[in-house]
């Protein structure tokens, strides 16, 4: 990597900055606040500079995104760098020692909910794009740049409208700007998730009658589904990652005096290549077949999948995360490539035949937990590396 480059992201960090104090201090919570405001900032960043952009939006017609399009002299492939603009919630407000819309600067660190999640990515990313908007004559190929306000609810609308858009040009890759300077994420378990109707026998909890209730019928559930015989990755596996069964909410009964007939489970399995969605669906159903003969009530237990992504994990010099990895060593750092444990928006790429890293960034603290905080004395790096990463993926053959 040039000096010359890393010296222009070091004049550019005060503007980066100053746009993600901007983001910061607008809250934007997934499902809570108005997207409007936070979008309305960056729609006037980038008028401001000049850089084209359109609104996406989802079936419903909802607001779910913004991207930037860059299009390079020559043919060629697309890639895209893709940040969200939406956040976790605040928890408890009392519990954090500084306002979680505060966007001051505090010892190097960017204080505020979104600081690290990713809005500082996202202020970052639009400059990249405001940089190459003056240089579209060296490119082939083109960059979009996707700031979505939709991600933390889970429904990821702004990638799923983007890939829908019959005006955006499909991506060969995409960089997710989640945070973290020690790795850069290729890969990550998928997920298998589904509601559990437990059925049971209601009636009075003083009944001299004996009663099974349906929550004591998907106790049982819960403890096969907890036990279940999982594989273990072995040493040699690339993934490493093992797969992971978790009941992650249980809803049956009200007050004391009534035995309920219905109790819902939601269950969420994290998928690896040896053990995908047909094994986690097969593992349910057989509970609860099982359930249901060995504590039968009229009404089987019924499954219904919700969600479904595979694991996704890039090869050995797969792009872009070959790019973005040679691009680091060449400023001194040492990333290593991670599967994670979390699923992301890479796994919903992967269903589309996307290649996609999903994560490198700043240090950071308190991803959705209090005192959510970037580090920006490394930001020049990272916002080099970048840099340095879409001008050699868009560079003419």
């Amino acid at each position: 990597m040039s000096e010359n480059l890393l010296d222009a992201a070091r004049s550019r960090a005060a503007s980066v900055i100053d746009l993600a104090q901007q983001l910061v201090r607008v809250p934007s919570r997934g499902g809570i606040d108005p997207y409007e405001p936070v979008l309305a900032i960056l729609e006037d960043w980038l008028t401001r500079h000049h850089l084209p952009h359109r609104r996406l939006r989802n079936p419903d017609g909802d607001l779910v995104a913004l991207v930037v399009e860059i299009a390079g002299a020559t043919p060629g492939p697309w890639w895209t760098l893709d940040a969200c603009l939406d956040t976790a919630s605040f928890g408890d407000e009392s519990a954090w020692t500084f306002p979680p819309t505060s966007g001051d600067i505090e010892q190097d660190w960017l204080l505020g909910r979104g600081s690290a999640d990713s809005k500082l990515a996202a202020a970052a990313f639009c400059h990249i794009a405001a940089d190459l908007h003056t240089r579209t004559h060296e490119l082939a190929g083109g960059l979009a740049v996707l700031l979505d306000v939709d991600e933390h609810t889970g429904h990821f609308g702004g990638a799923l409208a983007y890939l829908a858009d019959p005006q955006a040009t499909r991506p060969d890759g995409v960089m997710i700007g989640y945070p973290g300077l020690e790795e850069v994420v290729v890969g990550g378990r998928g997920l298998w998730r589904a509601h559990v109707k437990v059925h049971g026998a209601s009636g009075h909890s003083g009944s001299s009658r004996p009663t099974v209730g349906a929550i004591s019928r998907a106790a049982h559930l819960i403890h096969a589904l907890d036990s279940a015989d999982l594989p273990t990755p072995a040493d040699s596996d690339p993934f490493a990652l093992p797969p992971k069964v978790s009941v992650t909410a249980c809803h049956g009964g009200e007050g004391f005096s009534v035995v309920p007939d219905l109790c819902t489970l939601n269950i969420d399995i994290r998928l690896t290549p040896a053990f995908d969605e047909h094994h986690a669906a097969a593992l349910v159903h057989s509970a609860a077949t099982a359930l249901d003969r060995d504590h039968p009530t009229p009404h089987p237990t019924q499954v219904d999948t919700v969600a479904v992504w595979p694991p996704f994990q890039l090869t050995p010099g797969q792009e872009p995360a070959a790019t973005l990895l040679r691009a680091a060593k060449e400023t001194g750092l040492e990333p290593r490539p991670k599967t994670a444990g979390p699923s992301n928006i890479g796994n919903l790429l992967a269903r589309h035949g996307i290649a996609a890293t999903a994560g490198f960034g700043v240090p950071y603290e308190g991803l959705h937990g209090i005192d959510e905080r970037a580090h920006l004395t490394e930001l020049p790096h990272v916002y080099a590396i970048y840099h340095q990463t879409v001008l050699d993926l868009l560079r003419p053959s």
